[in-house]
Parts: structure tokens; C-alpha cells; sequence
């Protein structure tokens, strides 16, 4: 049977849509995947950091005894119920130092959001609640334990690193780091940690 010419030339078309929608389809594909690679080699990032940070405490608190004892290092005062007011000052009150703008580009993450997650670990983790230790002294505020650790993950800075802008040791740093990685995972695995869909993509 011979095609007339018309019939030729709309196969022809016919066959150019369905190659080029096999080749739109293809880069659709690839795009997906491409996310979804980033998506993977960032929760692996992040599964590292708390991986060394758990390593890092329990080779901390390994050998560790209680009390004081003479001849260990002297305890530092840090002054953290001042830097403690500081910090308030300057990012959590109505008529703070910083912007709403100055506070999103340090904290990669706007003010309400940082509250939400805020109260929502508190609301899970006592640990992150201000109390008062065992010589009746107030600890941290919940506010500087999650700046320590949220700078800690936002530019990926060691313990030692924030100890200037919360002014808490290295273990309580790494202790508030794990204990805020568990907390994020438990609450928001479900909605927001979760792998991608491809309607997500």
C-alpha cells in the first residue's frame, strides 16, 4: 500500500511530537533524579554531623566521673545569664538590636519558625526548658541551647565555635546538638522528612 505525501508528512510529524515528548519525559526523569540525589546526599550531610556529634559526646562522657575532684580543670565562668540577656536583646524581643532580616540570614530561618521549633522541642524535650541546677542556679535559656545548635548545623561550626555566642561548654553543646537532632526527627519525620514523592518534585 503507498502513502500519499500527506499521509507521509503527518507520520512524520507524528513521529517528531512522540520524540520529542520521549525526550521531554527523559529530562523530566533525569531532573527528578537529580533532586532526589541532593535530597539524599543532604540528609546524608546531616546524618554524618550527628553521627560525629554522638561520637563526640559519648567519647566526652566516656571515663567521665562525678563531683570535683582536685587537679581537673577549673571551672570557666561564662557569664551565660548575661549572654543569655544579650542574646535576647539582640534577636528575640519587640524592639530588638537585629532586624527580622539580620535574624533570617544568621539563622537561616525566620523568627517564627525558630519559636515554633522552639516550643515544640521544649514541649518534647525537657532538657531544653530552663531549670535550675543542682546548687539552685538557673541554667540556659531554651533560646541559647537552639542557637548554639542551629548555628552549629547552619555553618557547620564545632563546639567550641559557639561557646562565644551562647557561652555553654562543649558538652552541653554536643548534648543539646543530639538531643535536638532526635527531637526534629521524632516530630517532623512524618511531614517534612520524609523521601520526596514525584509530585514533590
Amino acid at each position: 500500500m503507498v502513502m500519499t505525501e500527506s499521509e507521509a508528512l503527518g507520520a512524520r510529524i507524528h513521529v517528531l511530537v512522540l520524540a520529542r515528548c520521549l525526550e521531554r519525559q527523559e529530562r523530566e526523569t533525569n531532573e527528578r533524579n537529580r533532586r532526589a540525589d541532593e535530597i539524599n546526599e543532604l540528609q546524608r550531610q546531616v546524618d554524618e554531623q550527628v553521627l560525629i556529634a554522638v561520637a563526640l559526646q559519648d567519647e566526652e562522657n566516656q571515663g567521665r566521673r562525678r563531683g570535683s575532684q582536685v587537679g581537673l580543670r577549673r571551672n570557666v565562668k561564662r557569664h551565660r545569664h548575661s549572654r543569655g540577656k544579650n542574646l535576647l536583646e539582640d534577636y528575640f524581643i519587640p524592639t530588638s538590636l537585629y532586624s527580622d532580616v539580620d535574624f533570617r540570614r544568621r539563622f537561616r530561618m525566620q523568627p517564627h519558625l525558630f519559636n515554633k521549633v522552639m516550643h515544640d522541642i521544649c514541649n518534647y524535650d525537657a532538657y531544653f526548658v530552663q531549670k535550675c541546677d543542682a546548687t539552685g542556679v538557673l541554667g540556659f535559656l531554651p533560646k541559647q541551647k537552639l542557637t548554639a545548635v542551629i548555628r552549629m548545623l547552619a555553618y557547620g561550626a564545632s563546639a567550641d565555635q559557639v561557646d562565644e555566642i551562647a557561652r555553654m561548654g562543649k558538652s552541653t553543646t554536643l548534648e543539646a546538638l543530639v538531643r535536638f537532632c532526635q527531637a526534629v526527627e521524632t516530630l517532623y519525620t512524618r511531614d517534612y522528612l520524609r523521601r520526596p514523592t514525584l509530585r514533590n518534585l
